[in-house]
């Protein structure tokens, strides 16, 4: 640690603190980094699962839309994780430019949505699910590009339908097969946070801002229609689906969300199509679709694959 000069502490979360430090090492020039120390739950039972977790996906993913580990820090009963240092997350950017006449504007919308799903795609394309996306997961750099960030709740996946946790993502971005109960999901769970997020940013509020799990479950159904065996078969037979829902029709995706034009209404579609996980967006940025185009430094004329599921993965 003595490579290491902490200056403050800028947050706190699950898993650990983050500090802003400088980099002291030779060469480093000084650099301001951000300094994780991930919070032991017992010194004499070492590391904990979820800090090993985190370094070993973040060892594999390198890419420009992923905040860069750069230092492991193990000593003694405390461990370090040090990133690239990035003070600004996509919540408090919303929350800056919520009463500004213009908000986010199209264009920055449609950059940091591409930019997201490329970041998302990454991990996916490496068998990672992030399970935790939201507006404080995601940070922006000096140039105004958006950075995955914070894979405490990641996880590899190497057999399709896994049984995984059920708590996993937070609640106004969860996925309806999540909130069920579903014990068995694949890379959809990701692409729902995508969706929820690209209507946030378009809408500048929240789009199911549930302050339950079951609140959360009646606002998508209100939005999406209640699901039935026909559009998702086996709904019915998920813990915590209930025959007793209310039956909502649902309503059109350009009323819920009247900021976006057609072709955004059809890709948040594509990320949300009738809460069913099966068919959701695959995540992968090929030149096949003018859905979304990308406005971010590299790709002017890269556009989003609005390709659905043909199986789970």
């Amino acid at each position: 640690m003595e490579n290491y000069q902490k200056l403050e502490k800028v947050g706190e979360g699950t898993y650990g603190v983050v500090y802003k430090a400088k980099d002291l090492s030779k060469g480093a020039n000084g650099r301001i980094v951000a300094l994780k120390k991930i919070r032991l739950e017992a010194e004499d039972e070492g590391v904990p699962s979820t800090a090993i977790r985190e370094i070993s996906l973040l060892k594999e993913l390198k890419d420009d839309n992923i905040v860069r580990l750069l230092d492991i820090i193990h000593q003694e009963s405390k461990l370090y994780l040090v990133f690239e240092f990035l003070d600004l997350d996509l919540k408090k950017y919303m929350d800056n430019v919520a009463h500004s006449k213009e908000g986010m504007g199209p264009d920055i919308v449609r950059k940091f949505t591409f930019q997201l799903i490329r970041g998302i795609y990454y991990c996916h394309a490496h068998r990672i699910l992030h399970r935790d996306l939201k507006p404080q997961n995601l940070l922006i750099d000096k140039e105004g590009n958006l950075k995955l960030a914070d894979f405490g709740l990641a996880r590899a996946f190497g057999i399709p339908l896994r049984t995984y946790t059920h708590e996993v993502v937070t609640l106004w971005y969860r996925a309806p097969e999540v909130l069920l109960g579903s014990r068995h999901y694949s890379t959809a769970i990701d692409m729902w946070s995508v969706g929820c997020i690209f209507a946030e940013m378009a809408m500048r509020a929240p789009l199911f801002p549930g302050d339950s799990e079951i609140d959360e479950i009646f606002r998508i159904f209100r939005t999406l229609g209640t699901p039935t065996e026909e559009v998702w078969p086996g709904v019915g037979n998920l813990p915590d689906y209930k025959a007793t829902f209310p039956r909502w029709n649902g309503m059109p995706l350009s009323k819920a969300v009247p900021a976006l034009d057609g072709q955004g209404i059809e890709l948040l579609r594509s990320m949300l199509v009738q809460t069913l996980p099966r068919p959701r967006l695959l995540s992968q940025p090929r030149c096949c679709s003018r859905s979304l185009e990308a406005r971010s430094h590299g790709h002017a004329n890269t556009f989003i694959d609005t390709t659905l599921y043909d199986s789970v993965l």
